[in-house]
């Protein structure tokens, strides 16, 4: 390791350093107020961001993954139903399926953009498909219209997990007001990242408001009296307080995503990598900047030799691993398994600062140099 500074894959507190004076007045704010549980805050984010997504309503919970086992269950999938979903994601997309009841039954992804392939999805149709669950994988948003299409076509119901792409957009409408209901992380690295878990699940039907608020809340619609087998899943004011100051300048954080991923374009086109694309009509606010390429692991070991992180998601197929032994229904998925194999993410988060962006590619392009020259170097003989 050499001694130059670290440039980490994440690193969410310098985000912090741009809002915490207002960070830390919102939090003595409900400190003070001494309601701390399912108070004005959640009620005031809830409004805001369900303004901000272009919907009619939000309900906080406490985790991306409680909202969307919760998104599911409002939307009415359960018990013997199945749901479409990708094998190319974080486990708590196909787990949430399980823990609603129901099974997960995975399609293929495009390579162009690592998304559902709608090609694919025809296939896995049964009777018993009930759900059709996509992700809006490393922030660019899945291809919403032609999934709607199919989805209407065979009475389904579309959730969108919105935890990777809070801010990406399919023909001018933002990720989470395509579905029936969607599902979003506030874990702290991604786009919109609070100071500990918490999630929220957006929807324009009021019915489904009304389950999701029933189901936070151990189903319980006044004091002592319970309609629903539900959670304790609320999203606290303090992390409310924060998201809503965090929440006001999340369209110029996802504008600087934008420009880092503009200057790794520049940086990385002479070599080899497939780069992030972006889909006419999307806007791609790069949760991740995710590249694929042969020699992966080789490359994330070269760059922590430099002090420079990685992250390889996502290792496997979902599939691939024991949980979902026996629990879901699953062909091959080749394009999602060279996924798996190829995909390396690089740093980009608000506060990377363009000569970091800079190193990054200059050592990207001194491994895949020195690949190059050893691969031309004659076979020593025996």
């Amino acid at each position: 390791m050499t001694s130059t500074p670290l440039i980490p894959l994440f690193d969410p507190s310098r985000q912090f350093e741009e809002v915490e004076d207002e960070v830390l007045e919102a939090v003595g704010r409900v400190l003070r107020s001494g309601r701390y549980i399912l108070g004005q805050e959640v009620a005031f984010f809830e409004e805001e961001l369900a303004s901000w997504l272009g919907v009619r309503y939000a309900v906080g919970v406490a985790s991306g993954t409680d909202a969307l086992v919760i998104a599911l269950r409002a939307c009415g999938v359960g018990a013997g139903d199945e749901v479409i979903t990708t094998p190319f994601s974080f486990a708590a997309t196909a787990t949430a399926v399980l823990l609603a009841g129901a099974v997960p039954v995975f399609a293929d992804i495009s390579l162009e953009d690592l998304n559902l392939d709608p090609d694919s999805i025809e296939g896995c149709l049964s009777e018993r498909t009930r759900a059709l669950l996509t992700v809006h994988i490393f922030g660019h948003p899945a291809p919403m219209p032609l999934l709607r299409e199919f989805a209407d076509v065979h009475d389904l119901v579309v959730v969108e997990d919105v935890a990777q792409a809070m801010g990406a957009e399919v023909d001018g409408r933002r990720a989470g007001a395509w579905g029936r209901a969607a599902a979003f992380s506030f874990y702290p690295t991604k786009n919109l990242g609070g100071f500990g878990d918490g999630g929220a699940v957006a929807t324009d039907d009021p019915e489904v408001a009304e389950i999701a608020r029933l189901l936070r809340n151990h189903g319980s619609c006044a004091p002592h009296f319970h309609r629903l087998l539900g959670y304790n899943s609320r999203l606290d004011e303090i992390q409310a307080a924060a998201l809503r100051v965090k929440l006001k300048r999340l369209s110029g954080w996802n504008e600087e995503r934008r420009r880092l991923a503009g200057l790794y374009r520049e940086g990385l086109a002479p070599t080899s990598l497939r780069l992030p694309s972006e889909r006419e009509g999307c806007l791609h606010c790069y949760g991740l900047f995710t590249v694929l390429l042969e020699g992966r692991d080789s490359l994330a070991a070269f760059l922590g030799e430099r002090g420079i992180g990685t992250g390889i998601y996502y290792p496997r197929p979902l599939y691939a691993n024991p949980v979902f032994k026996g629990r879901c229904r699953a062909g091959r998925c080749p394009r999602a398994e060279e996924a798996c194999a190829k995909a390396l993410s690089l740093p980009l988060y608000p506060g990377l600062r363009e000569e970091e962006v800079d190193r990054i590619c200059s050592a990207v392009r001194e491994w895949e140099g020195l690949r190059r020259r050893a691969a031309d170097l004659p076979t020593a003989k025996p």
